[in-house]
């Protein structure tokens, strides 16, 4: 009697099992290091003097202006010497443009709909902006980032003076990125960055990629409007992560990689600010807000140490930063920051990881053989 003819769901199960811990791997795969402690560094000094300038000056309610300005370090990292001021400078008209309409939007009290409405479209923008000239990190996440947190607090100065603050800090971050140059470096004559023509297919493509920026921060905005949240620009903006992957898979790791360092941020975040962290430091209260201050430049540092070897450990140090910068800003309850920070990316990533797997980039077809 024959052999019965086996059964195929075993094996499709075991390649299943084999396909889910390989992703498993990839997720928690630590990258290769490329002297990270020297950009990390670069963006500590960056972030580390115009902070302690401004909380010399009384003023640390004004940090998170310079720190938004100060992220150019982070961009153009490896790069020779003009073409990361190159870089820098194309960068700082992100995160400083993002962090001027934020502002204009605080100071005429644009909130809500509106907010939704300006992100999502200078998102896109944005978007079709680091498109063409090849930004890195990709995309506009952080000028969204600047945007909707400088919106969501009260501008305390005129908007012109945290511009400037913005601005500054940009500029001193693109001199500390030039400053290496100054060692002894020949500057390379004719270098240039590989950054493909927007034609054909490619800038078809930029736009669709533009159309999804669109669609996940708005939809992202419009769940946390309609949800009741303080804080929608936080879905908006881990809406965007996972659109700077290069493809599904390393989009999807992006998503889920920025939920679980986010709640593992926010773990930090409860052990600085609910109110009995101070007590066993004996922290007077007039201190508070130094050990607030430091702690965000030297969380900047561990967020760039990690940020091109692991997404999710760089949120664990990113997170803090955010909202230790904020809380600088506009104090306000610690318990409803956590929680609000962690249902807004969650709402967020979800959806960005929607858009990406419901809007799919547009491929090259294969041209059809003429013969001859």
């Amino acid at each position: 009697m024959p052999a019965p003819y086996p059964h195929p769901f075993p094996n499709l199960l075991e390649v299943s099992v084999q396909s889910l811990l390989r992703h498993f791997r990839l997720l928690h795969r630590l990258g290769p290091a490329n002297r990270d402690h020297v950009s990390a560094l670069r963006v500590a000094v960056s972030v580390a003097v115009p902070s302690l300038v401004l909380l010399a000056a009384g003023r640390p309610d004004l940090i998170i202006y310079a720190v938004f300005g100060a992220l150019t370090g982070m961009y153009g990292r490896s790069e020779p010497h003009q073409l990361r001021l190159r870089h820098q400078l194309q960068a700082a008209l992100v995160l400083v443009g993002g962090l001027g309409v934020g502002v204009l939007l605080s100071v005429n009290h644009v909130h809500s709909w509106a907010l939704v409405a300006v992100e999502s479209v200078l998102a896109a923008a944005g978007s079709l902006f680091a498109d063409k000239v090849g930004l890195k990190p990709n995309g506009p996440f952080f000028g969204i980032l600047a945007l909707g947190a400088c919106a969501s607090i009260p501008t305390a100065v005129p908007w012109h003076v945290a511009l400037l603050i913005g601005a500054a800090a940009a500029a001193f971050s693109m001199a500390v990125g030039f400053g290496g140059w100054i060692r002894g470096r020949v500057w390379e004559r004719g270098a240039e960055r590989e950054v493909p023509p927007l034609l054909g297919i490619r800038r078809r493509a930029a736009w669709i990629h533009a159309a999804r920026y669109l669609a996940a921060v708005a939809t992202a905005g419009s769940i946390g409007v309609v949800s009741g949240s303080g804080h929608p620009h936080w879905a908006m903006a881990a809406a965007a992560v996972p659109l700077a992957g290069a493809d599904l898979p390393s989009s999807v790791y992006r998503g889920l990689h920025r939920i679980i360092g986010t709640l593992l941020g926010l773990m930090v975040v409860a052990v600085v600010l609910f109110p009995w962290a101070w007590s066993p430091l004996r922290v007077s209260p007039g201190h508070e807000t130094a050990v607030l201050a430091v702690l965000v430049i030297v969380l900047q540092f561990t967020t760039e140490l990690f940020m091109t070897r692991h997404y999710g450990l760089a949120m664990v140090s990113f997170t803090p930063v955010i909202l230790l910068m904020t809380q600088l800003a506009f104090p306000a309850d610690p318990r409803v920051l956590v929680t609000e920070r962690a249902v807004e990316t969650l709402i967020g990533a979800c959806t960005g990881i929607a858009v990406v797997v419901l809007i799919r980039r547009r491929r090259p077809r294969p041209r059809k053989s003429t013969g001859t």
